[in-house]
């Protein structure tokens, strides 16, 4: 299996919540467009935490998210997410086994 992974945890500056929502958005809108070899990008909140996101990633493969961090909308998200984050906290991931959508079996 050649996918390459990743889940991220961001606790948000106070307040911060609809905005660096909004960016996630113009951010995902870009994804969904340019990136093919984005196979999952899940931006999640999370019970009970109204400061958390998680983020759960799932690239075709570790070409797939060089591609996805070199995209300009991505650069934007990276730059401007400063504002809105007190921590973020990243696990990289071995994918070994699962379900995964149609498209990551090819």
């Amino acid at each position: 299996m050649a996918n390459f992974a990743l889940f991220v945890r961001f606790s948000l500056r106070e307040g911060m919540e609809e905005a660096f929502d909004a960016l996630v958005k113009e951010t995902e809108a870009g994804i969904r467009a340019h990136e093919p070899g984005t196979l999952v990008y899940a931006c999640l909140t999370v019970e009970g935490a109204p400061n958390e996101r998680i983020f759960f990633e799932i690239y075709a493969d570790r070409a797939a998210f060089d591609e996805h961090e070199r995209q300009p909308h991505t650069l934007r998200f990276l730059s401007e997410r400063t504002q809105y984050v007190e921590k973020t906290d990243v696990d990289w991931l071995e994918p070994y086994a699962g379900k995964y959508p149609r498209e990551a079996a090819k």
